[in-house]
């Protein structure tokens, strides 16, 4: 028997396997089912309650979809979403060791970091800059949101600020390099979107 938990996961994941079938675009799709005003979301509001479903297996197979959706059409429509673009300051060494990855991987540095981006990790693997005391450094607050302007508190915060900084600028699906920028967006608050 189905609890009631149980059948909201199943719920959400019926709508993203119709809404798959409908062969949208991959970024269309992330932004109706997983994206702020997704389904995922609205059916889980809170935190606890979205946190657990990203812990099924349901979830799981909504990821699945999304990963063929990139590998069927992975330039998304220009039109369906504009893009924005994200400053990263990490090490020389992180820098190298994801560019050699893609490389192997035979895909773009831009893909394999929003592949990463787009994968769910735990709160414990993400430096609570609070409790040593002292406050987010620039080098782990989101500079510029994410996706039409979601702004990520899934991604990991590197907590590393190296005396020299390596700044990434971020392809775009579209090919063409974007060069780094940043905004004056507040600081991190836990209660912001998660996508």
């Amino acid at each position: 028997m189905l609890t009631q938990t149980t059948e909201k996961y199943q719920e959400v994941l019926e709508f993203a396997e119709t809404r798959y079938k409908q062969n949208p675009d991959w970024v269309t799709f992330f932004r109706e089912v997983l994206g702020v005003d997704g389904a995922a979301r609205k059916t889980f509001p809170t935190f606890d309650e979205l946190t657990a479903f990203e812990q099924s297996e349901q979830f799981d197979r909504i990821q699945k979809l999304l990963v063929k959706l990139r590998e069927k059409r992975p330039s998304a429509d220009t039109e369906s979403e504009p893009t924005r673009v994200i400053t990263v300051r990490l090490p020389k060494s992180m820098h190298e060791s994801l560019r050699t990855e893609a490389h192997d991987l035979r895909t773009s540095m831009n893909k394999l970091c929003i592949s990463k981006l787009l994968q769910v990790i735990g709160e414990e693997m993400i430096p609570n800059e609070r409790a040593t005391g002292g406050s987010p450094s620039p080098a782990s607050t989101p500079s510029t949101p994410l996706s039409g302007g979601h702004s990520s508190t899934h991604s990991p915060s590197l907590g590393l600020r190296p005396h020299q900084p390596t700044q990434v600028g971020v392809s775009s699906p579209y090919g063409q390099q974007l060069q780094p920028t940043s905004s004056g967006l507040p600081p991190f608050k836990p209660s912001q979107p998660r996508f």
